[in-house]
């Protein structure tokens, strides 16, 4: 995973987790109405009462959650001193790369952002990581999707907002009419340093007249106090660096 714009990357070793209409004819089934005597093979939990079972219960979402990070935090690879030395680079892309952790990814953010958030109006997602993921999690949540882009990347009216980096600043867009007054917005992006650019999206959905419900990240540099910047609860879905790479 490439470092956002305004900031370096990890330290050397993540610390912790921050901190869901017709008749049918008699004798035919559907798997809402299945006779008691013959229960619907198409279901797991009906499968294993047919061999003399009890149904298998479902995992609970903490439970689900807690299993999806550690086989998340697990993927992530770690190169250090790039892109210079200091630096802890971790790579998100894996998770990418291979079907079940992204599916993984997306289910564990669902259900993040449906216990911390409720269900948003809209999901946006920031340039650039936040494309990877952000357009899934919106559908999984019935949301729409925004994206934010650097200058000069969106055609017609946009809204601007300035942002720091480590050595000047940048600035980034969003289309004027991307979200509608009074709806309630997740910002997306994979990781939190400075928080300079998740604060500048901040800044433009409450310039379309957006409500911000909080912003959620894959990694997080608590050394760099980016939250601090945030108008709004944040949440951190794997792991934290709280100090640089020291040499």
């Amino acid at each position: 995973m490439s470092a956002p714009s305004d900031a370096p990357a990890h330290h050397q070793s993540p610390l912790n987790t921050t901190t869901t209409a017709n008749t049918p004819l008699k004798g035919d089934s559907t798997s809402a109405h299945a006779p008691a005597a013959c229960p619907d093979p198409t279901l797991e939990s009906n499968r294993h009462a047919a061999q003399g079972g009890q149904p298998t219960p479902h995992p609970s979402a903490a439970a689900e959650l807690a299993s999806l990070t550690i086989s998340l935090k697990a993927s992530l690879r770690q190169f250090p001193d790039f892109p210079e030395p200091g630096i802890l680079f971790e790579d998100i892309l894996p998770i990418f790369a291979d079907a079940e952790l992204h599916e993984g990814l997306v289910r564990a953010l669902q259900i993040a952002v449906e216990k911390q958030f409720g269900k948003p109006d809209v999901v946006v997602g920031l340039d650039a990581r936040g494309f990877l993921f952000g357009p899934s999690l919106a559908l999984r949540l019935g949301a729409a999707f925004v994206p934010v882009r650097k200058r000069g990347k969106l055609p017609g009216p946009c809204e601007t907002a300035e942002y720091q980096k480590e050595y000047g600043s940048d600035f980034f867009q969003m289309q004027a009419d991307a979200v509608k007054k009074g709806q309630k917005v997740l910002v997306v992006d994979d990781i939190i340093a400075t928080g300079g650019s998740a604060a500048a999206a901040g800044t433009l959905v409450k310039k379309l007249g957006g409500a911000i419900v909080g912003y959620v990240f894959i990694l997080e540099l608590d050394f760099l106090k980016g939250r601090d910047k945030l108008d709004a609860p944040v949440y951190t879905l794997l792991a934290s660096q709280e100090e640089k790479l020291q040499h």
